[in-house]
């Protein structure tokens, strides 16, 4: 099943940007990221979704953060990178995706460069992939300060592998575990 039809299953629609979205230079869209609307906050002020692009940035910077740590073995440099990475994800979790320093980047950097999103996405597929990022990395931090330290590796592997998978096909692990949720809560509501 595609991932607009796992939407469509899930009762999730596009919705149309707002106009204050507009911006002046125009260069595309992400190929790949899958539209949904919900109700939310917003990396686009005064609208009801996220752009959907800006998941995407941080998903990249997330894999670079991940591929640091992964360089640096199971020492404690990289039990500190993986509790950035931890942090990071509680905030996504806190105050949603576009809460994160990344998603400040993006709004600050990269953002005003690219032409409105054709559809926004609904913030909640993200901020449930914050969590399990989140789940992914404590755990790997916790077992790492237990002195487990080949824990620190696979966890930032873990993370490595679903944040590459959004950054550059627009594929959310966690957001995809979020809409099968919704659709086996529907499923067994009308059961």
């Amino acid at each position: 099943m595609s991932s607009s039809s796992l939407h469509a299953a899930a009762g999730v629609a596009p919705i149309a940007p707002s106009p204050a979205a507009e911006s002046p230079v125009r260069t595309g869209s992400a190929a790949g990221s899958p539209p949904a609307a919900r109700a939310g906050s917003s990396a686009v002020s005064g609208s009801a979704g996220i752009d959907p692009r800006g998941p995407r940035f941080v998903a990249a910077l997330t894999a670079v953060l991940t591929v640091v740590a992964l360089l640096l073995g199971t020492g404690s440099a990289a039990l500190v990178v993986l509790a950035v990475l931890a942090a990071s994800f509680g905030l996504g979790v806190v105050r949603g995706v576009t809460g994160t320093w990344q998603s400040r980047l993006f709004r600050r950097f990269v953002r005003p460069r690219l032409a409105p999103p054709d559809e926004l996405e609904d913030p909640r597929p993200p901020r449930f992939a914050q969590l399990v990022g989140l789940v992914i990395s404590g755990l790997g931090v916790l077992l790492g300060l237990l002195g487990v330290g080949p824990a620190i590796p696979v966890a930032a592997a873990l993370v490595l592998v679903a944040s590459f998978l959004n950054a550059a096909f627009g594929l959310c692990l966690g957001c995809e575990l979020y809409l099968l949720g919704v659709r086996l809560r529907a499923a067994r509501a009308n059961a």
